[in-house]
This record gives C-alpha cells, sequence and structure tokens, in this order.
C-alpha cells in the first residue's frame, strides 16, 4: 500500500465565502474524510489557512519575502491530506469525492509520497 498526498488548489483564495457556506463546506469535508478513514485509508490531513503567510522567493536581489499566498499566483493551496491506496487510480477516485471541487476552476493534485529509504 502506498500513501498519496491529496493537495487541495483553490482557483481564487480572495473570494470570502459566507461563515454559513463555510460551516457547510466544512462538514462535507468532514464527511469526505469520514468515508475514506471508515475504510482504513486516511493516514493525516491538515488545512493550511490564508492568513499570515508568507512567500520566500530567491531572485538575482537575493531572498525576496512577501505576504502570502497570494502574491503572482491565481490559485491558492487550501489543505492536504495523506491516504493510503493501492495504486495512484484508487487515489484519484478518492480525490473526486472531495467536496473542493464544488467550486469552479478548483482542483486537487494526487502526488505519490516518496518513500522513507528514498525509493519511489
Amino acid at each position: 500500500m502506498e500513501q498519496y498526498a491529496l493537495i487541495m488548489r483553490h482557483e481564487d483564495g480572495k473570494k470570502v465565502a459566507s461563515p454559513e457556506q463555510i460551516q457547510i463546506w466544512m462538514q462535507q469535508t468532514m464527511d469526505w474524510i469520514g468515508s475514506i478513514s471508515a475504510k482504513n485509508k486516511f493516514v493525516s490531513g491538515t488545512g493550511l489557512p490564508f492568513d499570515n503567510a508568507r512567500v520566500i522567493k530567491a531572485s538575482d536581489k537575493g531572498k525576496i519575502v512577501t505576504n502570502g499566498p497570494f502574491g503572482d499566483i491565481k490559485e491558492t493551496i487550501g489543505g492536504i491530506i495523506v491516504i493510503k491506496a493501492a495504486s495512484v487510480e484508487e487515489a484519484v477516485e478518492f480525490a473526486k469525492g472531495s467536496p473542493v471541487l464544488q467550486g469552479e476552476g478548483n482542483s486537487i493534485e494526487v502526488r505519490k509520497i516518496a518513500k522513507d529509504d528514498g525509493t519511489h
């Protein structure tokens, strides 16, 4: 069984939802994670708030620190969960159930996690 990171990307992190809508999305997300956990496939996860973030960028002028994550990018990472799956296809099927995909332009990147021994 391999581990995969499901990286939740929001097209425009500057859009502000109502507190009620955020509560609905949070409940949907917890239900989605619960369904993965019920299959003993959930490893860990965390949300990534947009406040108090910084972006450090290398440039010919040194390392430049800006308030982030909004800088030059159009999308932001809203959270990451790690799951166990027999294949990337199984991980993709779990990702397809994410409430994040209700938002137009939002996406989930599925990435296999390298093993501690350095193998893929």
